[in-house]
């Protein structure tokens, strides 16, 4: 089965907010150690390090609001999901004692939204 056209639209709109959001977050002095992350528990689009803190970064690009923010999208099975992939990634790197935040970037016409510890673990 062929993607449509509206999904292909998708994905090119979220590649180019994780785009903007990895160069806000450089910007902001973060060191951007993966993006598009995968795991067997799922993706994170970007992780970074905010001084003695590695940062998990969902993306969500908008164009309008018809669909609500950017953040509501990101539900209670979502947050799981990023605290099992944090899991794994800090395993994986031998960093078990470090501070992790999960904060939530939204990229809209308007500019980019950063929350910052939009939920925890």
């Amino acid at each position: 089965m062929r993607n449509s056209s509206q999904d292909f639209h998708k994905k090119v709109l979220g590649k180019q907010g994780e785009k903007l959001a990895k160069k806000f977050l450089a910007k902001a002095g973060c060191k951007i150690l993966e993006v598009n992350y995968v795991t067997p528990f799922g993706e994170a689009d970007l992780i970074a390090r905010d001084r003695e803190t590695i940062v998990f970064a969902e993306v969500k690009t908008r164009t309008d609001d018809s669909f609500g923010r950017g953040a509501e999208a990101v539900t209670a099975a979502k947050q799981r999901r990023y605290i099992k992939i944090a899991q794994y990634y800090l395993l994986q790197h031998n960093l078990t004692d470090t501070n992790v935040r999960f904060d939530v970037i939204e990229v809209e016409k308007e500019g980019i939204n950063h929350i910052i510890s939009a939920f925890g673990a």
